[in-house]
């Protein structure tokens, strides 16, 4: 807490939340009145009393339907200020094979490590925890927070914002948040590690909640699979979906992309939020909503993602329709 304290960390804290913000009026109220804000926070911090809970709600449907739990500005400086310190205690929990939210990893790393392995493997199994956020349950999380960190103020504050937010009695965290971004990665790690170190699975890939399993071996693959589920229902309180087994050859749907040993596409849905994306920029555009830079910041961010997969047909569609008029 002393570290999380300092100044300087509260207003590396500040210009961290302010990214990608400075149009937004409340972290221009924020910056207003600086100072007086950074004071205020360090006080309660050392008082261990912080504001917490302040959340704005809103629905995104990309690429499904899910309740965003946005923190408001004061608090969203709150939590960088926490994660700057806590970021490497973290990050030691980590095994090697997790990709979400982390420097130097994150989702093309993912995939290109899932395009050696479709080579390398016969068959692939995707597992996927059903409703992952809404059923963390705080008891394990925090329990879990208990193993890594002894700061018995930092704790408290964990405490606070975990039951600051619930789906059901004592179970949920929201989507939105920094802090929840670390923590759900934490409450998986457990389950990393006795994944490559008890049950021994050579190549085993995490995005978040989005897990795969490699193997040449059917029966051992369905066994894994049986043993994973089972670890996560006793010890973590999780469900997963159904879980999609296949042949390597006949391909597998990973965070956006269908992987094949040989090549990489478009998953259905990604080639219909493609398209829907476009049509959604173009009209913006036609209302005066974006400058022709904001459009084309816009279009290189869809065209990136579209582009490592073959999708020169989707692609050509900006060049040959009314969007380039």
């Amino acid at each position: 807490m002393g570290k999380i304290c300092e100044i300087d960390n509260l207003y590396l804290a500040f210009h961290k939340a302010s990214k990608g913000k400075l149009c937004d009026s409340a972290a221009i109220d924020y910056r207003d009145n600086l100072h007086a804000n950074i004071a205020l926070l360090q006080k309660q911090l050392i008082d261990g009393n912080v504001s917490i809970g302040n959340y704005h709600y809103f629905t995104i449907y990309d690429p499904k339907v899910r309740l965003i739990c946005a923190a408001d500005f004061p608090e969203r400086v709150l939590h960088h200020a926490l994660m700057n310190i806590c970021h490497q205690y973290f990050e030691r929990q980590l095994i090697y094979d997790t990709y979400a939210t982390r420097p130097g990893k994150g989702t093309y790393a993912a995939l290109e490590r899932a395009k050696k392995a479709m080579k390398k493997f016969q068959y692939v199994a995707k597992m996927d925890v059903r409703k992952y956020f809404d059923s963390i349950s705080h008891n394990v999380l925090i329990s879990k927070l208990q193993h890594i960190f002894k700061d018995k103020q930092l704790l408290y504050i964990f405490e606070q914002i975990i039951g600051s937010y619930h789906v059901k009695l004592n179970h949920g965290i929201p989507i939105g948040n920094l802090t929840s971004q670390y923590f759900a990665n934490y409450y998986l790690s457990e389950f990393d590690h006795f994944a490559k170190e008890i049950l021994k699975i050579e190549t085993y890939i995490r995005y978040m909640d989005d897990i795969l399993i490699f193997g040449n071996e059917w029966d051992l693959l369905q066994n894994q699979v049986s043993m994973l589920k089972e670890k996560a229902k006793t010890d973590l309180s999780l469900l997963f979906k159904p879980t999609i087994f296949s042949s390597c050859e006949n391909g597998m749907v990973f965070l956006g992309y269908k992987l094949f040993p040989n090549r990489i596409l478009l998953s259905r849905a990604s080639k219909k939020r493609f398209v829907n994306k476009i049509d959604i920029i173009y009209k913006q555009l036609k209302q005066n909503c974006y400058d022709d830079a904001d459009v084309q910041t816009r279009l290189f961010a869809l065209l990136a993602f579209a582009k490592y997969a073959y999708s020169k047909k989707m692609r050509i569609v900006i060049n040959d329709s009314h969007y380039a008029k």
